[in-house]
């Protein structure tokens, strides 16, 4: 029998680092991701280390079985195994002919994560059934996943308050499933009432008992998911379960980022590549924006807060030395400590980010400078770079390279949108560009279902002639939110003074980047992030190679 493991993970398999964002973190309220999405949230999580995957519920959610079958042609995971979850198979039946069972083998995931009630009030009032047969059910699917060369995890839900319960059925399911064959036995607070203490506790209690690798899973609901999780393994669990950004349902998960940085930088422990903490602020903010979500200001580790200073003592004591008022050097974390009344400069990260867009901004002041004061006065009205790192791309080679480095392909006369809503109930959008390109004056009209779509399908026309390669190029995602004049993502009381922010994504049939466009006028943000796309791409074209990392296969 041949056991599938993460290949690539250079920690070994030692400690996992496990994410649940596409299945329990997308239980949040107000997110919904597409199958883009959920690849795009992938690739982050992989280059930033994460062992574990979790892809979704395949079999049960369309979407999911969409993803798995897109992530086995479309994903090269470098560190990261993706995960299939789903559910042990039904009381009464066999794990070979349950179809819920078999669709978590046609996801090809090689590892599977299984949910069984482990509390007996669960087992008979949910499952309606006795515990002999719900530790069969556990037993019958693990040992037929694990035959079938699948690595299985067995997520033990409401565990903690079922040991507190009945302790012997809640060991004795997990049991049942480590006896089949289950690496892991996960310990789930499912309804997040534990507390740290009593937790970690229970959690020495059962590995002293069993002798199981034991795992955690912690919801938010008393706001101690992070501070359990650490709890759980420094009383010995090995594996790790968290959200990115603490999303989730209810009240959320724990914290992927909070449980990293407490794990490395308080315990000591290598749990992600020594070079992935530099980068846990950046991932942290482009999968807020893939989930359309303002990232917490005030987000432990990550937040653009958590180093923050007023004047005053503060202010006065970081001048003699910045750790005084700060718990780590906050470029550990890819973060920035900032004195709130000086606005002290992340020089040394934009330069960072620089050299991995392939921009070389080291021995350049003057341009490292200006950069940095265009980012900090374009983030005041509103512009955000964490995802839209093509757009970052065009700002530092215009101070590196002049503008010629990053022309446009096209100059913009002017452009027309107009919005007809027809008697039978039809809305059609129309838009007009009037452009230059290739020494030509070219006049272009459009409809669409939408004015982007409209004006998109208009330039198109216009360029498509002289600019062959345009044909190569799709717009893949479009996101809008509405922020204050200050970039606070929430509209003023009456709207008066708010401005949208767009996010486009785009590909050539071979690799996405995104840009970025903010102002009082949807269809303006939206003409700049896609003015930016094209123009990222007509550098890419003229350089003859891809460039930056604003770009992913």
């Amino acid at each position: 029998m041949t056991r599938t493991t993460p290949a690539g993970t250079p920690l070994g398999d030692t400690f996992h680092v496990y994410d649940t964002t596409l299945r329990d973190g997308a239980q949040r309220e107000g997110i919904s991701y597409s199958v883009t999405d959920k690849l795009a949230v992938a690739r982050l999580l992989d280059d930033l280390g994460v062992g574990f995957i979790e892809g979704g519920w395949p079999g049960a959610m369309p979407k999911d079985t969409e993803f798995f079958a897109r992530a086995a042609k479309e994903l090269d995971l470098k560190h990261a195994a993706l995960v299939a979850f789903g559910s042990t198979r039904r009381a009464g039946a066999k794990a070979a002919t349950d179809p819920q069972v078999r669709a978590l083998l046609d996801s090809q995931a090689p590892v599977i994560t299984l949910v069984a009630k482990s509390d007996r009030r669960h087992i008979e009032l949910a499952l309606r059934t006795d515990v002999d047969e719900a530790a069969e059910m556990v037993r019958d699917t693990v040992a037929f996943l694990v035959a079938e060369g699948r690595r299985v995890f067995l997520d033990a839900e409401h565990f903690f308050d079922g040991y507190a319960f009945d302790p012997d059925t809640a060991l004795r399911v997990i049991g049942a499933g480590m006896e089949a064959g289950a690496d892991v036995a996960v310990l789930c607070d499912t309804n997040g009432g534990q507390l740290p203490l009593g937790l970690a506790e229970t959690v020495r209690t059962v590995i002293d008992r069993t002798g199981f690798r034991v795992g955690i899973h912690c919801q938010d609901d008393t706001s101690c998911a992070v501070a359990n999780s650490v709890a759980a393994v420094q009383a010995g669990a090995s594996h790790v379960q968290c959200t990115a950004n603490g999303y989730g349902e209810r009240a959320g998960n724990a914290d992927l980022f909070a449980v990293i940085g407490n794990l490395v930088t308080k315990l000591g422990m290598q749990v992600l590549p020594t070079e992935a903490m530099p980068e846990l602020t950046r991932v942290s903010h482009a999968l807020a924006e893939i989930a359309n979500i303002a990232p917490d200001t005030h987000q432990a580790y990550v937040g653009t807060s958590a180093f923050a200073h007023k004047a005053g003592l503060h202010a006065s004591a970081i001048k003699v030395d910045p750790e005084l008022y700060n718990h780590i050097d906050p470029v550990i974390v890819g973060n920035d400590m900032r004195v709130l009344v000086t606005e002290m400069a992340g020089r040394a990260s934009l330069e960072l980010k620089g050299h991995e867009l392939g921009v070389d901004l080291a021995g350049r002041p003057d341009a490292l400078n200006n950069a940095l004061a265009k980012v900090k006065e374009l983030e005041a009205r509103g512009w955000s770079f964490e995802a839209a790192d093509a757009s970052l791309e065009l700002l530092l080679r215009d101070e590196v390279g002049g503008a010629e480095a990053v022309r446009s392909p096209f100059e913009l006369e002017s452009y027309r949108v107009i919005l007809d809503h027809r008697i039978d109930g039809e809305v059609v959008s129309e838009a007009t560009v009037k452009v230059h390109v290739a020494g030509r004056r070219v006049i272009a009209t459009a409809e669409g279902n939408g004015p982007v779509h409209a004006l998109d399908a208009a330039l198109r026309k216009a360029l498509v002639p002289h600019l062959p390669w345009l044909d190569d190029v799709e717009l893949t995602d479009y996101k809008v939110r509405i922020l204050t004049s200050g970039g606070s993502p929430r509209a003023t009381e009456h709207g008066t003074d708010a401005v949208t922010r767009v996010l486009v994504q785009s590909t050539d049939h071979g690799l996405e980047w995104t840009t970025v466009g903010v102002h009082g006028n949807i269809v303006e943000a939206s003409w700049l992030a896609l003015c930016d796309a094209l123009t990222h791409k007509a550098m890419r074209v003229r350089a003859g190679v891809p460039t930056g990392g604003g770009l992913r296969p």
